[in-house]
């Protein structure tokens, strides 16, 4: 039932997002005749090489209008923005609720009968949709004065922030040597009485669960944030992360090469590797959702 209340609503939004999408056409049309004026006004002013009272007259209100006339089609996108996420977040419920069963003890890597194994994603699908995560993570966009939120670009989670089931997470495990590594994992469940999170190896469904600690997971930024408006909110040169090594679904410590420039951009990061002279492999490109602050003391 709960499948089926989610697939009604995406079809509502979908529904309410196609009218904003159309708001924002018939409001930009609207608008069009304005901007002419506006640059048929400062033609004139040219020709005419001065400013009289008139044309200042005119052009106050012309711009009023103009400034007007965005505000309400800014308005619009927001609106529209805010389906599309409405629509993203039922999307991963309901492939939540298609791969995931209720919550029992199981033992170590072992289903039962009642209790089927999800299948095993191949690599090359894998790594397919973890760029396609990457490329869509959505851009903060903020009213003017607005500061970035936390889970923007660099800015870290709030002190009492707990992840959502489904929500992509860096997390510290012991790996099959003893030593430990941070690996991309899912959410699972989180238990408020031990503070403890059960996740899932991105790379490893059906697999064994881990459970750690808080101080093991760093989410995921929720917002790429944009360069041209929000620095601040980016992590800067030379600037230590833990960043997912390209093609692998690892997080290894690294410092930022470059900041990206552009919203579409990625960071350029310098990986530690010791097989290169200086310590480290040379630029490699990872999208902001990939880049975390790093826990880790950095090596002397």
């Amino acid at each position: 039932m709960a499948l089926v209340s989610a697939d009604s609503r995406i079809a509502e939004l979908l529904t309410e997002l196609h009218q904003l999408i159309k708001q924002t056409q018939e409001e930009r049309s609207r608008s069009e005749h304005n901007l002419v004026n506006i640059q048929k006004t400062h033609e004139r002013m040219q020709t005419e090489n001065k400013i009289s009272p008139y044309y200042r007259t005119k052009l106050r209100g012309l711009y009023t209008t103009a400034k007007a006339d965005a505000e309400a089609e800014c308005n619009i996108l927001r609106k529209a923005l805010d389906k599309i996420a409405e629509i993203k977040s039922l999307l991963e419920e309901r492939r939540i609720g298609l791969t995931s069963f209720p919550q029992r003890p199981r033992s170590r890597g072992l289903y039962n009968d009642s209790e089927p194994p999800r299948k095993t994603m191949r690599r090359g699908v894998l790594m397919t949709l973890l760029q396609q995560s990457a490329m869509t993570l959505p851009l903060w966009i903020g009213k003017p004065g607005d500061k970035p939120p936390p889970l923007c670009g660099a800015i870290p989670a709030s002190g009492d922030y707990v992840a959502k089931p489904g929500d992509k997470v860096a997390a510290r495990v012991k790996a099959v040597d003893g030593d430990e590594q941070w690996i991309l994992a899912e959410v699972v469940s989180y238990s408020h009485a031990t503070n403890k999170y059960e996740v899932d190896d991105i790379d490893e469904e059906g697999k064994e669960r881990h459970t750690l600690s808080r101080r093991r997971i760093i989410p995921l930024p929720q917002w790429k944030a944009n360069p041209e408006t929000d620095p601040e909110a980016l992590f800067q040169k030379e600037q230590l992360v833990l960043a997912l090594y390209p093609q692998t679904t690892c997080f290894y410590r690294a410092l930022i090469h470059t900041p990206p420039q552009r919203p579409q951009d990625d960071y350029s990061v310098l990986f530690e590797d010791t097989s290169y002279a200086d310590g480290y492999s040379p630029p490699l490109n990872v999208a902001q959702r990939y880049v975390v602050a790093c826990k880790e003391p950095k090596k002397k």
